[in-house]
């Protein structure tokens, strides 16, 4: 293995020690002192199968079949999880076939962040991932089942039912993707109907008309943000079954992985010798593992929020120096948009995460003394799978990659290093997505224009005011402020400023989108303004230095800066849409590189 993949990890072992050792002795104490069906009332165990058929409310109560909770998000209004609409009743009745018992233990909320995207109800968008893991734990709660089936996808989801199942971390899971979309229009294409639009060469009906084109049908969304940064992560972690993630949905493919998955987790339940619980696959190695695919692939900011967050429910400590780190030795080695033309169907056909997995795990970069829901290893995830004689199959990946413009292997990467960077100065310390920026524009030095607002940044770009080189700083974006919305409403106006020949950047303590594009964004700034962070200082005419190369992001004129009052006009609490119940809750809420989270 590589050296410093193997000190990262030891490191990461060394922090947690402590805070590991608790989490693992409360899941021993949990599965000893588990309570069984049998254990429970009459009542109990009655009302919880009343709705059963006479033959499964036998197998519940004797305690002789398995019982897998189905946590679902389904809701069909986002087209990723519209396809979770018939899964159900389908993964019921395998459960029959392979003799077991499934149940809908809840559901949870699945907000679309591309439907708030700009608008007030995106503050509560990573509220939403704690409430999905609390959602999930009352879900498991009812100690009826044996193991469980998360149905999740987009971007807070799958981070929140993870975080709630490690809390039932003694129980097996198994999570069932539903594939992407089919591909519509080029992401190129898309992009330049956005800038288009931004810059009042076309009306909202030819807008309208092309984000149609783009997300046209139930699956998931084809760039590689968020949602299908989460879909690596379950893979490369070991808790998809090998190939799962990105096969489209409602074809005969994607069917019959539904169908294995609950084969396969009847499989590891306690009640059977190759019984796996999810706190054994969740270890430091596999965060590790994870760190090296979301780097890899150029990865979504936003999981360095969360890969955070699901470790520590774990009892693992990582940081934003793991993460870069990590990114200072692993190469980049895929171009799906925002990194590049092709989108996620053109990855899994260049080869997919199986090549992906075996390329990094050749180069020495992946963890293989893991475990998975496949077993111990990681080989069987350098396979793909396929139907033979109707029945699925599974054999090994390409040897070379099928478009190395989209996916290469190790030994010829697009760059020598991963796709994500911290940067380090006197403003605090954030995160930058490189893998999207050319080189030419990774250094700005520039003056500040500051606002409290993303709104008032598009206005102040309609009045002509940000024509020239500029940092835009927009402060009082965070957790503690306003639940730290994404900003990629902003990122055809800083584009068209950049298209323009201008050097521009961004430095916010909110988010930027899983699609974070080609201009270079500070992101999650770290202590935020509301925590008293420097940036709450920062006032128009400020100088200010990014510099994504060498990870550093400094005020020139700093000790001007640290003399003042901190002022502002941002308003709290918020209202409308909801957001007023989460007030209480952003007093509770931790820094980004805690993980940004009001419950663990």
């Amino acid at each position: 293995m590589n050296k410093t993949i193997i000190e990262i990890t030891q490191r990461i072992i060394k922090r947690s020690e402590a805070s590991r050792k608790s989490y693992l002795d409360l899941m021993h104490l949990v599965h000893k002192n588990n309570v069984n069906r049998a254990d429970l009332a009459c009542g109990n165990l009655a009302h919880a199968f009343a709705a059963c058929a006479d033959d499964e409310k036998v197998d519940l109560s004797a305690e002789v079949k398995s019982n897998l909770a189905i946590i679902t998000a389904y809701n069909d209004m986002l087209s990723a999880h519209k396809t979770y609409e018939d899964y159900p009743p389908k993964l019921k009745a395998a459960a029959k076939k392979y003799g077991g018992v499934a149940q809908v233990a809840s559901g949870v909320p699945a907000m679309c962040d591309g439907v708030t995207q700009g608008q007030a109800g995106m503050e509560l968008s990573l509220f939403s991932r704690d409430v999905i893991a609390l959602s999930t734990a009352i879900g498991m709660s009812h100690q009826m089942f044996d193991g469980g089936l998360c149905l999740g996808i987009c971007d807070k989801i799958v981070p929140g039912m993870m975080i709630g199942a490690l809390r039932f971390g003694n129980l097996p899971f198994v999570f069932v993707p539903g594939g992407p979309m089919e591909s519509g229009i080029t992401n190129d294409e898309k992009a330049q109907f956005r800038i288009d639009y931004a810059d009042g060469k076309i009306g909202r009906a030819e807008l309208l008309k092309a984000e149609s084109a783009s997300y046209h049908s139930a699956g998931t969304c084809t760039f590689y943000g968020t949602a299908n940064s989460n879909q690596m992560l379950m893979e490369i972690m070991g808790v998809h079954l090998p190939g799962a993630s990105f096969v489209t949905p409602g074809t005969e493919l994607r069917e019959k992985l539904n169908e294995y998955a609950v084969k396969r987790l009847l499989e590891i339940t306690p009640q059977k010798e190759n019984y796996t619980p999810l706190y054994e696959i969740i270890s430091p190695e596999t965060i590790v593992n994870a760190l090296v695919g979301l780097v890899a692939t150029g990865g979504s900011t936003n999981l360095t929020i969360h890969i955070i967050a699901i470790a520590k429910s774990a009892g693992i400590i990582v940081n934003w120096d793991d993460f870069n780190d990590v990114s200072e030795v692993v190469p980049s080695i895929t171009k799906v948009y925002p990194n590049g033309t092709a989108d996620i169907n053109h990855f899994q056909a260049s080869g997919g995460m199986g090549f992906l997995m075996k390329t990094l795990k050749d180069g020495g970069f992946l963890n293989d003394n893991v475990k998975t829901n496949m077993g111990p290893g990681l080989d069987a995830y350098f396979k793909e799978p396929f139907i033979e004689n109707g029945e699925i199959q599974w054999r090994p990946v390409p040897e070379n990659s099928l478009d190395e413009n989209i996916l290469r292997p190790v030994s010829n990467p697009f760059e020598p290093t991963g796709g994500l960077k911290v940067l380090k100065g006197n403003l605090g310390r954030s995160v930058i997505k490189i893998s999207a920026v050319k080189p030419e524009n990774r250094y700005v030095k520039a003056l500040a224009v500051v606002f409290e607002d993303q709104d008032d940044v598009i206005e102040a770009f309609k009045r002509k005011e940000l024509n020239k080189d500029v940092v835009v700083v927009v402060k009082n974006q965070g957790a503690h402020s306003i639940g730290m919305p994404e900003l990629h409403k902003l990122t055809p106006t800083l584009s068209l400023l950049q298209f323009a020949g201008h050097k521009v950047a961004l430095v916010t303590d909110g988010r930027m989108s899983g699609a974070s594009g080609k201009v270079p964004a500070a992101i999650h700034l770290s202590p935020e303004a509301a925590k008293g962070g420097m940036i709450a200082k920062l006032e128009t005419g400020d100088l200010i230095e990014l510099d994504a190369e060498n990870g550093t992001l400094n005020c020139l004129n700093i000790e001007e800066v640290e003399k003042r009052e901190t002022k502002s006009s941002f308003e709290n609490p918020s209202f409308g849409v909801g957001r007023e119940l989460f007030n209480q809750l952003k007093t509770l809420v931790s820094e980004s590189e805690e993980g940004a989270s009001f419950i663990i």
